[in-house]
C-alpha cells in the first residue's frame, strides 16, 4: 500500500547524529500510527553515515536509503527525496531535527485546511525559538530576507527554515523544475509555489539552533545571492515553464 506520508531526509556526514534523529521519528510514526515512509537521502557522505542508516533499515521496514551520485548539495537532495517519494504528503526536515517531529501536525493541519504547501517559519512567533541563532546570523537572515522580497516578490517572514511539507500535486509541479541544487533552492521551490498558484501557508513552529550547522554566512551568503538571481533570470527567459524532466530513480 502506497503511503500516505513521506519524510524526507537530506544527510550529509550525519553519522553522529542521524541515529538519534531517526529514533525520534521512526518512534513518531510508529506512535501515530501513520502509513507512512521515511527516507534518508545520503549527499555523498565521507563519514559511515550510509553504515549508521543501514543498520536501522534493517530493523525497520518503514525506512528506505538513497544515494546521490556525489556530493550536490542539501537542494539536490531534497529534490531527489522528493521524486523518489510515494507519499500523498511529502514533508522534508533537517536532520538535526532543528523543528522537532512533534511539529508535523501544524504543517499537516495547514494542508488539510486547503494549503499546498505548509512552510515552517522561525520568526512569526519568535518566542518558540528555544535556542537563538547568535546575532550575527540573524542580521544575515533579515539581509536575505529583504533582497527576496525586492528580487522575488517572497513576502514570507521566514524562507529558509528546514521544515515545509507539500501536496503530490504541488511537489511533482515544483521539484522537477527545481534548478538550485545547493542552500539556495528554499526560495526557488517557494518561488515556483506561488509561480504555478499554489497556496503556501507559513507556519510558526518550534525550533532550536544548532552550533553543529554547516552554513557559513560569509561564503555561502554570497552564492546564495548569485542563485536568488539565477532564479528571477530563469523566470525572465522561461526556463521555469518549459516541460519538466524528472530525476532517474535511485533507489
Amino acid at each position: 500500500m502506497a503511503p500516505i506520508y513521506s519524510i524526507v531526509i537530506p544527510a550529509y556526514n550525519e553519522a553522529a547524529r542521524i541515529g538519534a534523529t531517526l529514533e525520534k521519528i521512526l518512534a513518531y510514526v510508529a506512535q501515530r500510527r501513520w502509513n507512512a515512509e521515511v527516507i534518508v537521502v545520503n549527499d555523498g557522505s565521507r563519514d559511515n553515515t550510509v553504515e549508521v542508516v543501514h543498520r536501522y533499515c534493517k530493523q525497520n521496514s518503514t525506512l528506505r536509503l538513497i544515494e546521490n551520485p556525489g556530493n550536490r548539495g542539501k537542494g539536490y537532495s531534497v529534490r531527489n527525496g522528493m521524486l523518489n517519494a510515494r507519499g500523498e504528503i511529502l514533508l522534508f526536515s533537517d536532520a538535526d531535527l532543528s523543528s522537532p517531529i512533534e511539529e508535523v501536525p501544524k504543517l499537516l493541519k495547514a494542508i488539510s485546511s486547503g494549503a499546498d504547501v505548509a512552510i515552517g517559519s522561525r520568526w512569526l512567533r519568535s518566542e518558540l525559538q528555544t535556542g537563538r541563532q547568535p546575532l550575527y546570523r540573524q542580521l544575515f537572515g533579515r539581509i536575505f530576507n529583504m533582497l527576496l522580497r525586492i528580487t522575488l516578490g517572497l513576502k514570507y517572514k521566514d524562507t529558509q527554515c528546514g521544515f515545509k511539507a507539500f501536496t503530490r500535486l504541488a511537489a511533482e509541479a515544483i521539484f522537477p523544475r527545481q534548478r538550485i541544487e545547493r542552500w539556495g533552492f528554499d526560495p526557488e521551490i517557494l518561488f515556483l509555489a506561488n509561480r504555478f498558484g499554489f497556496k503556501v501557508a507559513e507556519i510558526p513552529v518550534e525550533w532550536a539552533h544548532d552550533e553543529g550547522t554547516r552554513i557559513s554566512p560569509l561564503r555561502d551568503g554570497s552564492r546564495m545571492f548569485e542563485e536568488m538571481l539565477r532564479i528571477r533570470w530563469n523566470a525572465l527567459t522561461g526556463k521555469y515553464d518549459a516541460a519538466p524532466t524528472r530525476l532517474a530513480p535511485t533507489l
